[in-house]
């Protein structure tokens, strides 16, 4: 008898989105139904515990703010950011890899000029990052828009500290030059541990997961006639590269930071001789 009420409970509410004129927003929430209803028959919450996951929903809306959003911090460490990203990949083979764009894209990044810096604080090694961003058939393109954003040599991006960096420290606009190359003298990024000063971190601690996410740099590459990709460059030899707390290394996006003696190359970037140097293309699927 109670297993064909759950089911009767389950069916109206299906049912109640039967005149949902948008029949994708019709397969989703009947769906989402459908899915909820059996973890819950399935899991069998009690009182208690289904009040303490509303207190956690509730408290996760709480904490979001115009510079940190902590739902999709939530999603992130879920998995879940990462497999929708997965899911919408479908790219050639070549082209660069997506991964997740992370709770901190919450601010516009600065247009600045090829070879400037983001590291406005001048904390931690410097170094340079440069490539190409080129199509699938390795074409460049030129104009090719870069936004790129990272946390300083302390693992902390300038919303989360405004008292101690700079509105728009460790992010860039830059646009590729004729032959698709870009550049630009950043610090080289160190691991850091996601916020957990709020639900998503008591969630990681109740469960014995750590928090730390690989040193990394996140880019969102776009040209005309190209579908854009959001992704990052992870450096190789990070810690946690095999744990990240939101599941986001792949093989393809490791790179190796080199330290490099070229005297003459560091006068060409502006900097000090020896420096460590990123070099990697970007390649995007034509649309």
């Amino acid at each position: 008898m109670g297993t064909e009420r759950t089911t009767d409970i389950t069916d109206a509410v299906v049912d109640s989105f039967a005149r949902t004129a948008d029949p994708r927003l019709r397969e989703l929430l009947g769906s989402l139904t459908r899915h909820l209803h059996a973890f819950v028959r399935e899991t069998e919450p009690t009182m208690a515990e289904w009040e303490h996951a509303m207190g956690f929903l509730t408290a996760t809306g709480q904490r979001c703010t115009g510079t940190r959003q902590e739902f999709i911090l939530l999603s992130d460490v879920l998995g879940v950011s990462m497999l929708v990203e997965n899911l919408n990949a479908h790219r050639g083979p070549g082209v660069t890899e997506s991964t997740v764009l992370g709770p901190f894209h919450m601010t516009a990044s600065p247009a600045r000029e090829l070879g400037a810096t983001i590291d406005l604080v001048g904390t931690g090694e410097q170094c340079v990052v440069s490539g190409r961003v080129l199509s699938r058939d390795g074409t460049p393109l030129p104009g090719a828009v870069l936004d790129v954003w990272q946390a300083d040599a302390e693992g902390f991006y300038d919303v989360q500290r405004p008292d101690v960096q700079p509105p728009g420290n460790g992010r860039g606009l830059f646009t590729a030059d004729d032959e698709g190359r870009f550049r630009f003298r950043t610090c080289v990024p160190s691991p850091y541990p996601i916020p957990v000063d709020g639900p998503v971190g008591r969630l990681l601690g109740a469960t014995g997961r750590h928090p730390n996410r690989p040193a990394h740099i996140h880019f969102i590459a776009s040209a005309a006639g190209h579908t854009p990709v959001t992704t990052h460059i992870f450096v190789a030899g990070s810690p946690y590269l095999g744990s990240d707390a939101v599941f986001a290394v792949k093989e393809s996006l490791v790179k190796d930071f080199a330290e490099t003696d070229d005297p003459s190359l560091a006068r060409e970037f502006g900097v000090a001789n020896p420096f460590r140097h990123a070099r990697f293309e970007l390649v995007l699927e034509p649309e």
